[in-house]
């Protein structure tokens, strides 16, 4: 048998307890953390795939002479915040690519020369 809100007074209304309430709400958060934390996990895998992709063509067509290259995503500074491509030299120095943006893409190859 269930009893709705108008078989009580305000005053004798059935409260939940201050466990099951406690309770409730780590589920409701468990549950929504285990629907967002996938798309999140995700989405970053995602862009750090393309952001080396990307860093890889850009390495191979401004410093032909590097021997890998990184993508590394950067917060420190506001000119170059997102996702950043270095290539590393043989002497071992890394060498900036370039700037591939929050949301990496292709990188756009301009010529280092005017013709």
């Amino acid at each position: 048998m269930s009893f709705g809100n108008e078989d009580f007074e305000e005053s004798e209304r059935p409260l939940y307890s201050p466990r099951r309430r406690q309770l409730m709400r780590v589920v409701v958060s468990m549950a929504i953390l285990a629907l967002v934390l996938p798309g999140v996990l995700i989405t970053w895998a995602t862009q750090l795939r393309t952001a080396n992709y990307a860093c890889q063509i850009a390495a191979a067509y401004y410093a032909p002479e590097a021997q890998s290259s990184t993508a590394s995503f950067q917060v420190s500074d506001p000119d170059l915040f997102g996702w950043n491509c270095y290539a590393q030299l043989r002497n071992g120095n890394d060498l900036f690519v370039g700037h591939l943006g929050v949301i990496p893409g292709a990188p756009r190859l301009v010529p280092l020369t005017g013709s």
